[in-house]
C-alpha cells in the first residue's frame, strides 16, 4: 500500500498566520494555486485558505485585504493527513470533506500537500473517477 508522501507535492508553501490576503493572492499567483495552508510562525498548520474565501470573506464583504490578515480566514478544524498514511486514508478525508487539496503533516509540521491531481497521476482510473465524484457532491445545506 502507497504512503501519502511517495505522492504528495513537497514544495508546498504556507502563508503566514500575519500576513495579508494580499501577500496571499500574490502567492497563489506565483504558484499558480487556488489555495494556500495558513501556518504559523511555529510552523504548525492554522487553517487553509481558498482564492474563493479571499473574493467571498473579504472583498464582496467590502473589506480590505491589505488589513486582513490570512488567520482572520482560518476557521474551523483544519483537515490533513500525516504523511505516512496510506493513499486510501487521504482519499477518505479528501471525500468525507469534500476537499481538493490535503496538507500533509510529519512530526507536527507542514511537508507538503496531496491534490486530487497527485492522485489521478498515480491512481487507478475507478478509484479516481469515484474520488471526483464524492469531492463534486453538493449537500444541501
Amino acid at each position: 500500500m502507497s504512503a501519502v508522501r511517495e505522492f504528495m507535492t513537497t514544495d508546498a508553501r504556507c502563508i503566514k498566520e500575519n500576513q495579508s490576503l494580499v501577500d496571499a493572492a500574490k502567492m497563489m499567483q506565483d504558484l499558480d494555486c487556488g489555495s494556500l495552508p495558513i501556518c504559523g510562525d511555529d510552523g504548525k498548520l492554522k487553517g487553509m485558505i481558498t482564492d474563493r474565501d479571499i473574493v467571498l470573506k473579504c472583498v464582496a464583504a467590502g473589506r480590505d485585504p491589505r488589513e486582513v490578515l490570512a488567520r482572520d480566514l482560518a476557521s474551523g478544524k483544519p483537515h490533513w493527513v500525516d504523511a505516512d498514511a496510506s493513499v486510501d486514508a487521504a482519499i477518505e478525508i479528501m471525500e468525507k470533506y469534500q476537499i481538493r487539496r490535503l496538507p500533509v503533516i510529519a512530526d507536527h509540521r507542514l511537508v507538503g500537500i496531496i491534490s486530487q491531481g497527485d492522485i489521478a497521476r498515480n491512481y487507478s482510473e475507478e478509484k479516481v473517477g469515484e474520488l471526483v465524484e464524492h469531492i463534486s457532491e453538493r449537500h444541501p445545506m
